[in-house]
Parts: structure tokens; sequence; C-alpha cells
């Protein structure tokens, strides 16, 4: 099962009160318990369909989509009030780093308007790798370097470049057998412009070097 929320052109969550989707599974009967009443946005959700039609990216509002583990769990983390208004938008079924990028480009003007892009996935995503133990920390850790550095010392043009050729990187592909866990980060590397990032967490997961940027 697809461990995130990916359709062939952009969803955007547009009800005002969005419920939850348990969209994982064999974990602990509690975990499936999790609330976080979070409002909705529906105008924001209008302004970011607007923005992407004019960048022609086609998009669609989804007024019943519920919010999925990718939004609720780390925010339920960074802010448990659910006192934030927010809006999820969807991968593209076609994983591609460029039209993801291009996503965040398209949305970038947001930022001026207090709007906080989180892209929500994980740096080192191999399950197989995590269930193995402390196999994964030497090529983990390649992977890793490579990414701190393309993300936050390359420049945004450099950076592009290299993130839409994610697969070609040290330990790429074995950090990601699929990338929908790494899309996210070519969505507020496209929002970002001409920042350049900050690494913010470093540290092992499960025997895996992970990152937050």
């Amino acid at each position: 099962k697809k461990a995130h929320w990916e359709e062939s052109k952009v969803k955007i969550t547009g009800g005002e009160s969005p419920s939850l989707i348990y969209d994982y599974y064999g974990f602990p009967p509690e975990s499936y318990q999790i609330t976080y009443p979070a409002k909705g946005d529906p105008e924001l959700a209008s302004k970011i369909k607007n923005l992407l039609e004019k960048a022609n990216i086609p998009s669609e509002i989804d007024k019943n989509r519920g919010f999925d583990h990718g939004m609720f769990i780390p925010l339920k983390l960074i802010y448990p009030n659910a006192n934030i208004p927010c809006v999820q938008i969807s991968l593209l079924s076609s994983l591609s780093p460029s039209a993801h990028h291009d996503i965040g480009k398209a949305l970038s003007s947001l930022r001026n308007e207090g709007v906080l892009f989180i892209g929500s996935g994980l740096s080192f995503h191999n399950m197989g790798a995590f269930r193995g133990g402390s196999g994964a920390t030497e090529k983990s850790k390649e992977f890793d370097d490579w990414l701190n550095a393309v993300c936050c010392e390359a420049s945004p043009s450099e950076r592009k470049e290299h993130l839409n050729n994610w697969s070609k990187a040290p330990q790429g592909k074995f950090s990601h057998p699929r990338e929908e866990h790494l899309l996210p980060l070519m969505v507020v590397s496209g929002a970002a412009s001409e920042e350049k990032g900050k690494n913010v967490f470093s540290g092992p997961i499960l025997g895996a070097q992970v990152s937050g940027i």
C-alpha cells in the first residue's frame, strides 16, 4: 500500500473540518485512537489552486478528503493544541522530482502571507534496512551527507539539479527504494526560492542516519 497521498494531478484538502485518515498498518491499537481536530482552510485551498493554475499545474480541491498521518503525526508533536488551520496537498503519482519542485515554486508567494510549508516525509526510508538493524548506518550516512550538502550548501540552481537527480546520489536508491518519502522535500525546496536550507535535526533512527532540513 502507498504510504503517501498520490494523485494524477495535485489534490488539495478543502474541507472546513477534515477527519483523520489512519493510513498505516500493523501498529498498536492506541495509534488508531490519535486525535488531531485541526480545522481546514477552504480560503487557502482556493488560493493554492489559483496559484497552481497560473503556473499551468492541474489541480483539484477535494472537500471530502481527510488529513492523513503525513499531516497529523508531525503536527501533533509540533502544534499539539491543533489550533492552526491546515491544508494538505497530494503528491503526484508520476513521482517526478522536477514537477514537485515546480509545485513549491508556484506556491512560494504564500510564505509572504505567513503560510508555513512542511514537507512531511523522511530523509531515509528503506523499511527493509530499518528492520535489519544497524546495517544501514554507513550507507544511510553517505546519502545523508550528500543530502545536507545539497540542501544547505549548494546554490538554489545546483540544489534543484541535484535533487532532480537524487537517484544518482551516493546510496540514493538504497536510501529510497521508492521516493514518496523524499518528494515532499522537493516541494519545500521549490518554495524556498533563493534561500538555503538549514539542518534542524540529525541523528540515528532504527540504525539509520536521518536529518530534518
